[in-house]
């Protein structure tokens, strides 16, 4: 059955109708025929951009600025948002009268599974985008047919499904939130990767109250996990050295398919982006290159020609002699750490700063000491970056900036020729910002102008 055929008529309840590429799957499923409920907790004005996209649909109905239980029950399926919480009692009603839950990267990978395509999925607190776009740009350079998407910004995934084929390879970014879907789904990506693991989201990995000894981080890798514990002995999981020890220690009895650990890249690849994380990066994309049997003289050809992804260390312009950077995408200590250490801290300013996630500061606070100055955001995260550099003998601090405009502007009067500005926030973005794309945006208007 067409995946047409199998949304026409169902009743489906979308929990979070979204701004980032999730519209794209709602509208899908509307062209389908399908019954939809579509209830978010934004309300009509902040999501009037994805409603006029859905405006002409008469199938689709909303709940907006709220959810209600009613919506949950007697549905086909739920379609829930990434981020939403553990114990969500509207999730709770679904699962009490008997309706799957799911989500929109599962729910399309099961459907490639059973299409016959192959599915690579990428997962890790830091990586997992560059490395998401450089095995798409090496299966491309080979001449593959890919599908990518996963976290990549305004994409959606559903409308892909009437393009999928055996000769199909998906390249899908999966978050530790689509990841609980897959867990869900009881599925697998055909080659699982996973890049790095750092303490991350532990505003929302609390630990579980149902096993008080399972800590927040325990509960995110568990969500990690799920990108091979659903393998079969057909399939191949891919990890980084940084993430080597703690698998095999904690899942090691659980891995059923090949296993196989990225080795480093040869000093004579040339990569056009800087850092050793991104010659980590290329060496798990080459891994999975040559796990498809794919020549090492195309990938060679496709990494050396890839010039890195938009918000993640993107080299912006030079103004008056300064480089200027744009890692908006850095949304934890160790991303930030990874940056500084590309580029060198001793002639960088650093704007940082952001919305806490109670991640651990010391070392971000030991490598911001070493940079020529730092420039903080607003946030609350941003006190507890003023103290930890405190303690660590501190760099030279300004702000915090509640506008990102003067940040940069205090930023330039820093810096002499030969100098870098580097914006990589190191915290999350929504006390001043829609999301870390909006917050990277608006970082690349204000550099244009200068």
């Amino acid at each position: 059955m067409g995946a047409n055929s199998y949304f026409r008529n169902k009743k489906v309840t979308v929990m979070g109708l979204g701004l980032l590429g999730g519209v794209g799957d709602i509208k899908f499923l509307a062209e389908s025929g399908a019954d939809i409920i579509a209830t978010d907790l934004k309300g009509e004005a902040e999501l009037a951009p994805s409603l006029v996209v859905l405006k002409d649909f008469s199938n689709i109905r909303y709940t907006l600025g709220r959810h209600e239980l009613a919506d949950f029950r007697g549905r086909d399926l739920v379609i829930k948002a990434p981020g939403t919480p553990l114990d969500s009692p509207y999730v709770a009603e679904a699962h009490k009268h008997g309706t799957p839950v799911t989500m929109w990267a599962a729910l399309f990978a099961r459907f490639a599974g059973e299409m016959g395509a192959l599915v690579v999925g990428i997962t890790g607190t830091r990586g997992k985008t560059t490395v998401t776009a450089m095995v798409s740009v090496v299966l491309r350079t080979a001449g593959k047919k890919v599908i990518e998407g996963g976290n990549v910004q305004g994409t959606s995934l559903l409308p892909h499904l009437p393009e999928l084929t055996r000769d199909t390879t998906v390249v899908l970014e999966l978050d530790s939130w689509k990841l609980q879907g897959f867990g869900e789904a009881k599925i697998s990506p055909n080659i699982g990767l996973f890049t790095t693991f750092y303490a991350d989201h532990l505003n929302y990995y609390k630990g579980d109250p149902s096993a008080p000894l399972r800590t927040g981080m325990d509960a995110y890798l568990a969500d990690k996990a799920n990108i091979f514990l659903n393998q079969t002995e057909k399939d191949t999981l891919i990890l980084g050295t940084q993430v080597e020890a703690i698998i095999k220690e904690k899942y090691g009895d659980q891995i059923k398919g090949k296993l196989l650990v990225a080795s480093g890249l040869s000093s004579e690849w040339h990569l056009q982006i800087p850092g050793e994380h991104n010659r980590y990066n290329a060496a798990l994309a080459l891994a999975v290159a040559r796990e498809l049997h794919i020549s090492d003289e195309i990938s060679k050809k496709a990494l050396e020609a890839f010039k890195g992804v938009p918000g993640r260390l993107e080299f912006l312009r030079e103004v008056r002699g300064v480089k200027i950077y744009n890692d908006t995408t850095s949304t934890t200590p160790e991303s930030t750490i990874a940056a500084l250490e590309a580029l060198g801290p001793a002639q960088t300013i650093v704007i940082a700063g952001g919305t806490d996630k109670n991640l651990p500061l010391e070392g971000l606070a030991g490598k911001l000491k070493e940079a020529k100055g730092v420039v903080l955001l607003a946030g609350s995260g941003t006190a507890r970056v003023v103290s930890s550099l405190q303690e660590a003998g501190g760099s030279r601090i300004y702000g915090p900036y509640e506008v990102l405009a003067p940040a940069v502007t205090k930023a330039l009067e820093l810096v002499e020729p030969g100098d870098t500005i580097l914006f990589s926030p190191a915290f999350t973005s929504f006390e001043m910002f829609k999301n870390e794309y909006d917050r990277g945006e608006q970082f690349n208007a204000v550099v244009q102008k200068l």
